[in-house]
C-alpha cells in the first residue's frame, strides 16, 4: 500500500473552521463513493487550528496523480470542491489536487524485525 500525507491551510475565522469540520461530519455519499471508486482506501483529516492534515493509502498499483485527475471528474466532486472551498485558502475553482499540498517524510521509527 501507497501512503500519502498531504496539508492544506483554512481561513483563520473560527466560524468558517467549524463549519468545515461540520461538513466533514456529513461527507455527502456521492464524495465517498467516488473516493473509494479511485482506488483510495483510507482517507483521515486531522486538523490543529487551520492546519489540516490528510493521511490516504491507496494500492500499489494505482496512479496518484492519475486518480485524482479522476476523481475530478466524478459526480458532485467539483461541487464539493466549491463548497469546501469557501473555508480554504486557495484559489477558487481549485480542484482537491491543486488545493492539498502533499507532505515530504524526513523521518520514519518504523518496527524492527529481530
Amino acid at each position: 500500500m501507497q501512503r500519502f500525507i498531504q496539508t492544506l491551510d483554512l481561513i483563520e475565522d473560527q466560524g468558517l473552521i467549524d463549519r468545515y469540520i461540520d461538513a466533514h461530519a456529513n461527507v455527502w455519499p456521492e464524495i465517498i463513493a467516488g473516493i473509494r471508486e479511485v482506488g483510495i482506501s483510507d482517507m483521515d483529516i486531522y486538523i490543529l487550528g487551520n492546519k489540516l492534515v490528510m493521511v490516504l493509502q491507496m494500492p500499489d498499483d494505482i496512479d496518484f496523480g492519475q486518480a485524482m485527475e479522476r476523481l475530478a471528474t466524478l459526480p458532485r466532486q467539483a461541487e464539493w470542491e466549491e463548497y469546501v472551498g469557501q473555508f480554504q485558502k486557495c484559489l477558487p475553482g481549485s480542484t482537491s489536487a491543486g488545493k492539498w499540498q502533499r507532505m515530504t517524510q524526513i523521518f520514519s521509527l518504523g518496527s524492527e524485525e529481530e
